[in-house]
């Protein structure tokens, strides 16, 4: 088997424990070590990668764990030839410890509860070139469009809208599939978490964490831009008029 890199899910695992070991490598006899390899090696993300017992061991594990201690800036003495996501992800923990403490802890929690292992790969859980550098990873961002594809929650949170007698519309750009292609577009709008799953954890969806969408903005709230995937309709609305300002200025 050739060597498999690592992966954001991975990563964010592998740092959080680093992180909660003050920032030390862990040796490859440490319990939480052994414990790590288990997980990882159980992951749905390397197919049939599990199946070598060399894949995530624990001398791999741990040899992460020194990858991830010695790129902290307050490490004396050099530093394994760890990789860029490696060095990024120890940035982000950085930049956002209890948030990227949050992502791990929720991926875990997603983990035990078995949910991830069920969903289905989605076509669009990594960005444009393939991979995935946002705060969540893909398994989270995996479980989150599973969810929000799911026809009976959609349909749950049309009809509450209608008991509430809220227009079936996109709450970013105020699109109505309806009035603008008659009955073929009625109830056409697709859901989406106003709070990520990393925030939350993956607990049971409720419609009040969703928010009506046009299929155009769900792909915006979704798009991994500047180390995001997840931006709520408000978020998105202020930077379409943000945008809107900008055309309208003389300088554009």
């Amino acid at each position: 088997m050739g060597q498999i890199s690592w992966v954001r899910d991975e990563l964010l695992l592998a740092c959080a424990l680093v992180m909660e070991n003050s920032w030390h490598e862990l040796r490859q006899n440490d319990v939480r070590v052994l414990e790590l390899s288990d997980l990882l090696r159980s992951l749905p993300l390397h197919r049939n990668a599990a199946a070598d017992p060399r894949f995530r061991s624990r001398n791999s594990v741990s040899r992460k764990t020194t990858d991830i201690a010695t790129a902290h800036p307050n490490h004396v003495g050099g530093a394994t030839k760890g990789g860029r996501p490696t060095q990024r992800v120890v940035a982000d923990f950085l930049a956002d410890p209890q948030g990227m403490l949050a992502a791990a802890h929720a991926l875990r929690a997603g983990i035990a509860g078995g949910e991830l292992y069920d969903a289905p790969v989605q076509p669009d859980e990594v960005d444009e070139d393939g991979e995935t550098s946002a705060r969540e990873g893909r398994l989270l961002v995996r479980l989150a469009l599973h969810r929000e594809r799911d026809r009976g929650l959609r349909n749950r949170k049309i009809q509450q809208a209608r008991k509430l007698n809220e227009p079936i519309r996109c709450e970013a750009c105020t699109f109505d599939f309806g009035a603008i292609y008659g009955p073929l577009g009625a109830d056409y709008i697709e859901v989406h978490h106003v709070t990520p799953l990393h925030v939350v954890g993956p607990s049971e969806t409720r419609l009040e964490d969703l928010a009506l969408l046009c299929a155009n903005c769900h792909r915006m709230c979704h798009r991994n831009y500047a180390g995001e995937a997840w931006r709520t309709p408000e978020d998105l609305r202020e930077k379409m008029r943000a945008a809107a300002r900008h055309a309208a200025s003389p300088a554009s």
